[in-house]
């Protein structure tokens, strides 16, 4: 491809960082680190390589912090539809980080049935409890990939928050259940968030309802028809006025427009009214597990994700990566299944020279199902034009 036309490096690299993303559908970041580094010493036999496999936010993150070399603590929460499933999260001395997806994602689905109308993410909030047990004093909370779209009102309810409706008995669980919200209460929301660090960590910075809302912008991906779209976005204004009126909270429509509110269904605007700060997804991740001082040992990085395209100049884990190393002085090459990006707007990323698996295989299925193999291949190359 176009993108992968460069002039050589001035000297040969000596130490490489490996700081890619998963290649969804295909390899996890652990994976692709581990695929590259077998490339890249098969032509430069003892080569220093550091793998930190990155995350910017959504699923993968927690893999990406154990990675790192947080803690895996497991925990039976409840699911978006009401099972039983088994969550992670990591552990480093007081500093946790949560992933939603875990709990509440597409992939904790039975049979992958989407329920667009009563998915919730009460296991969510039994996960952040789950790290306050566990000494948790500062929370990060990764979220993206939800099946969800009730506002963060289910993890609120584990939380400690009521929401009832008019009779007395709690709303159904969904972002359809809220259409029915007489009254919130917040006030026995668990005591510890109060005292806890809480970073809302997401690539997406979209407002809870609306046009750019999270059940216009992403409830089709979960199930919602048009007409559950209209309702979603309904029931989720409808509870912002409740929490306004009923609880008393003044900045609820604030916090609602605001950046990130919007994230992994609107458990973002939960989250926010839970004192959470909002943060690239990228970059909180990049803080958590210690890119500055690996980047600091690096001569050349590879950062990289499934796909190369517009949406990774957003916020995606690449252009986080090449960013921060480009602050340093550092090089930056890419790996990735497929590349849509011009070298021009490459090299305005950060990025050198990107690599895709289609160079070699034309064949995108091909590529799905063989994408270790042609990665070390990749990666190949790249030892040659950078390190040999």
């Amino acid at each position: 491809m176009s993108g992968t036309r460069s002039a050589q490096p001035a000297q040969p690299a000596r130490r490489v960082l490996v700081a890619a993303d998963k290649f969804k559908g295909s390899l996890t970041a652990v994976q692709v680190a581990e695929r590259v580094t077998a490339g890249l010493r098969r032509v430069v036999p003892g080569l220093e390589v550091e793998a930190l496999p990155v995350a910017d936010g959504g699923d993968g993150t927690v893999a990406a912090a154990i990675a790192a070399g947080f803690d895996r603590r497991e925990v039976r929460v409840t699911g978006p539809v009401g099972d039983e499933v088994t969550a992670v999260f990591a552990l480093r001395g007081d500093t946790a980080v949560v992933e939603m997806a875990e709990a509440s994602g597409l992939q904790r689905l039975p049979d992958g049935v989407l329920a667009p109308l009563t998915a919730s993410t009460y296991g969510s909030g039994e996960l952040l409890r789950a790290a306050l047990d566990a000494g948790a004093r500062t929370l990060v909370f990764g979220v993206g990939g939800s099946a969800t779209t009730d506002g963060g009102a289910g993890m609120l309810a584990a939380l400690g928050a009521r929401f009832l409706k008019a009779g007395g008995e709690p709303v159904a669980p969904g972002g359809g259940g809220l259409a029915e919200l007489a009254s919130a209460d917040l006030s026995g929301l668990d005591p510890r968030l109060g005292r806890v660090g809480f970073v809302l960590a997401s690539d997406v910075d979209n407002p809870l309802t609306g046009p750019k809302g999270a059940p216009a912008v992403y409830g089709p991906q979960k199930g919602a028809s048009p007409q559950d779209v209209e309702r979603l976005d309904a029931a989720l204004g409808h509870f912002v006025r409740v929490l306004e009126e009923s609880a008393g909270v003044k900045t609820a429509a604030e916090l609602a427009g605001s950046a990130g509110a919007g994230a992994a269904g609107g458990i973002g605007f939960g989250a926010l009214l839970l004192g959470a700060g909002f943060r690239p997804g990228i970059e909180v991740m990049l803080d958590v597990l210690g890119f500055a001082p690996a980047l600091e040992r690096a001569d050349l990085v590879i950062t990289g994700e499934g796909s190369l395209d517009e949406q990774t100049l957003h916020g995606k884990a690449p252009a986080g990566v090449a960013a921060a190393a480009r602050a340093a002085g550092k090089e930056v090459v890419a790996v990735c299944g497929r590349l849509t990006l011009p070298p021009e707007v490459l090299g305005r990323a950060g990025i050198r020279r990107a690599y895709a698996l289609t160079d070699l295989e034309p064949d995108v299925a091909t590529c799905i199902a063989q994408a270790g193999p042609i990665l070390e291949r990749t990666a190949e190359r790249i030892a040659r034009d950078f390190l040999s």
